[in-house]
């Protein structure tokens, strides 16, 4: 019998077509979200709209739709039938970021913004992002599975992904608002977390013409503060900055510009920001910008690129990476590479990618890593994460050679629950231990040989 690749040999694996009873209980669990004018990933409170609609199939895609179920409405399928488009256009903070330095005189800030378990964002953004790779890997991912979809087969950005290009928590507390914010409110939130006066709120949230702030509005009014400022100033800065950074990295939107005042909640208790899952809620955040620009009609990607970006180096090094050789292991994985924008096509990436082979992926990059950041349990996870009111699925058993197992046929994917129904997913996160994949659903163990195979 010949070793098994890593994945396995499931070509002879014959595949069950789903019952009309399954069928029409997958249908019953997806419900039918009313359409919305503004894009939903702009604020996370939004819900992805599942509106679909019913087809046999899609010429160049599935012919069967009971998995890829909004294929029709893919880039991918418009780019087969020749309407093909240029890459996105990115938002990229990574220099703002340094805009506003924590220096010997705000010690008391940066005190408070380390023991937040988001300081490693400060220092690993990547100032430069690849459009092109970037486009070109956008247009592999399938939202209705949460994956990319590659010639050797799916690949996806996990937890432990999260925790090792970045260094921030992905165990904690769920991010969850009951509902969207209002603009009143963001203005009442303002004025009792950051001491504004009510006619700044409305004047800044005004301009912005949604419950946001600009950036460059929290770095004028905040940046100054100082260890000799009052007690009061200096929790208000404390919380400015910490909105400032996540609305330069985890959280940033399509505006370019601004930062959604709901994460300022968050802030809330100074003391309590290090015990949220930052990790797991930006991942749910990253999916759902990635859905968003499957659209053929989007021609912009939001989100933190660092993480996406820094991910495609980890695994695809001899593509597109240039190391630095000076990392060190203690530092976040995005710290290792010297982003560079590639020379290359569109439609040129697009080609390298078609010719990508198993072997060509690094399947275990974090092996060197590991002495200081061991593989995190919670990475065996599967169910839904969330951000807010963005819910996303989290399909661990649909890539299993990333976390050093044989691939097998995947259970059908699940559906996530309405965003207002979705409450009940922080007690199931909270117990998240209960919801890992077992040692019979991983299957096999498989061992990395130098080819950049696997075998058991």
């Amino acid at each position: 019998m010949p070793p098994c690749t890593r994945g396995g040999d499931i070509s002879s694996v014959p595949r069950r077509r789903p019952t009309g009873s399954e069928c029409r209980r997958r249908v019953q669990l997806r419900e039918v979200e009313p359409a919305v004018d503004r894009d939903p990933v702009e604020h996370p409170q939004h819900d992805r709209d599942e509106t679909e609609e019913v087809f046999e199939g899609v010429p160049g895609g599935p012919i069967d739709r009971s998995i890829l179920r909004s294929f029709h409405n893919h880039v991918a399928a418009k780019i087969w039938l020749g309407e093909d488009r240029a890459s996105l256009k990115l938002v990229n903070h990574g220099a703002k970021l340094q805009l506003w330095v924590l220096d010997a005189e705000r010690s008391r800030i940066s005190e408070t913004v380390h023991r937040s378990g988001l300081a490693p964002l400060i220092s690993c953004s990547h100032r430069v992002a690849s459009r092109p790779m970037l486009s070109a890997f956008r247009e592999r991912w399938q939202p209705d599975i949460t994956t990319f979809h590659l010639p050797f087969g799916e690949m996806t950005i996990t937890l432990d992904d999260v925790a090792s290009i970045l260094h921030i928590p992905i165990t904690g507390s769920m991010i969850s608002f009951s509902q969207p914010l209002r603009v009143d409110d963001a203005n009442a939130l303002l004025v009792e977390l950051l001491g504004t006066t009510d006619v700044e709120a409305s004047r800044e949230t005004e301009q912005c013409r949604s419950p946001s702030v600009r950036l460059l509005w929290l770095r004028d009014n905040f940046s100054t503060i100082t260890d000799v400022s009052s007690d009061d100033d200096i929790e208000f800065a404390t919380r400015a900055f910490l909105l400032h950074l996540v609305g330069c990295t985890l959280f940033v939107d399509k505006s370019a510009t601004s930062v959604g005042v709901v994460y300022l909640e968050l802030f809330r208790d100074l003391s309590m920001v290090g015990s949220y899952a930052w990790g797991a809620a930006y991942l749910a955040y990253l999916y759902r910008q990635l859905t968003t620009a499957t659209r053929f009609e989007v021609r912009q990607l939001g989100g933190y690129l660092t993480l996406l970006q820094a991910w495609i180096y980890e695994h695809f090094p001899e593509m597109f990476s240039s190391p630095d050789l000076s990392y060190i292991e203690s530092r976040p994985r995005a710290l290792r590479w010297r982003p560079h924008v590639i020379p290359d096509s569109l439609q040129s990436v697009r080609e390298r990618l078609d010719r990508l082979q198993s072997s060509d992926v690094c399947w275990e990059p974090y092996v060197d890593h590991r002495a200081e950041h061991p593989f995190p349990d919670i990475a065996w996870f599967s169910g839904c994460i969330k951000c807010g009111l963005v819910v996303e699925p989290y399909h661990q058993e649909r890539v299993l050679r990333q976390l050093g197992y044989i691939q097998t046929i995947p259970p059908h994917p699940f559906a996530p629950p309405r965003p207002d129904r979705s409450i009940f997913l922080d007690q199931y996160w909270e117990r998240w231990t209960d919801d890992v994949l077992t040692y019979q659903s991983r299957g096999r163990r498989c061992q990395y040989s130098g080819s950049g195979e696997s075998v058991a």
